[in-house]
This record gives C-alpha cells, sequence and structure tokens, in this order.
C-alpha cells in the first residue's frame, strides 16, 4: 500500500516522481534505480524524452513497450513519453521530484547543475540516487555501442 504525506493543510497527498530518459535501452541500471524510487514515491512515471535529433538503437514504441511490459503489474509505474523542457512535463503531471541516477563524480557534478535550474525554474527538487556499484559502469550508451557491433547485450537488460 503507498505510503501518504500530510501536506500543511492536512489533506493527503501522493508523492509522484518522473524519471526521465531517453532509455535507449531501458537498462538493468534504470530497473534497479525505478525499484528504489518505489520505495519513496507512491507513483513514478518513466517518461521516454523525444529528441528527434538523437539517433536510437530502437524506436519510441519498441521503448514504450519493453519497459510497459516490464512493469505491467506494477500499478504505480506509469510509461510516457513526451516533448520539450523535462521540468513543463514534469508540472503537467503534478509530479513533486525528478528521480536521477548517478554513477560517478562527473555524473553528480551534471546533474546537480541541472537539478539547481530546474528547482530555480519551478520548485522540483531532484532526488539524485547513487548507482549500486554493480551497475555503476552500465549506461545505455555503452550497451547501445556494444549492440551495434554485433555484441550480446542480455546481460545488461532487464
Amino acid at each position: 500500500m503507498p505510503s501518504q504525506l500530510i501536506t500543511h493543510n492536512s489533506q493527503l497527498t501522493t508523492r509522484t516522481a518522473l524519471f526521465p530518459g531517453t532509455f535507449d535501452p531501458f537498462t538493468i541500471g534504470h530497473a534497479a534505480l525505478v525499484r528504489r524510487a518505489l520505495g519513496i514515491v507512491d507513483e513514478l512515471y518513466i517518461a521516454i524524452g523525444i529528441n528527434i535529433e538523437k539517433r536510437t538503437l530502437l524506436t519510441l514504441d519498441e521503448r514504450m513497450e519493453r519497459i510497459s511490459a516490464l512493469y505491467k503489474d506494477e500499478p504505480r509505474i506509469h510509461v510516457v513519453s513526451y516533448e520539450g523542457l523535462t521540468t513543463d512535463f514534469a508540472q503537467s503531471i503534478g509530479a513533486q521530484f525528478i528521480i536521477r541516477g548517478v554513477r560517478s563524480s562527473v555524473d553528480f557534478e551534471y546533474e546537480r547543475s541541472i537539478a539547481d535550474v530546474n528547482r530555480m525554474l519551478t520548485g522540483i527538487d531532484t532526488l539524485l540516487l547513487i548507482s549500486e556499484p554493480q551497475y555503476a559502469a552500465i549506461s545505455s550508451s555503452m550497451v547501445h555501442e556494444l549492440a551495434r557491433f554485433g555484441k550480446d547485450i542480455n546481460p545488461y537488460l532487464p
């Protein structure tokens, strides 16, 4: 049962978060972040950002279908796509948080800068989840590169 956050006016509010990304492909590292985020929030939107200039391994529909199938039995997860600024989309769904993963100090500095701007623009906080050590080397870019050269990527996919 999802927990509830009591607001200052004593109304119950669902804690909603947005987990944005290209997810090309959605990796076991992403799945680990989703699992951990569900321990913090009541409702999670896994949102595939559309960037027509980025060359992807999988189509948007393929990514949507794969992630949706993975979480078909989890009613707290919504798999969606969006265009434009992440913060605008986060506001449109009523998200109080943006979830981002951090694998290294380089990731941290990059994500912190974006989190600062997002908070200034909208007041939405970013929850930075540090990668579990076994997933720190896994990135969609790495998996994408392996696939491009015909290597088996199944060990990196949920």
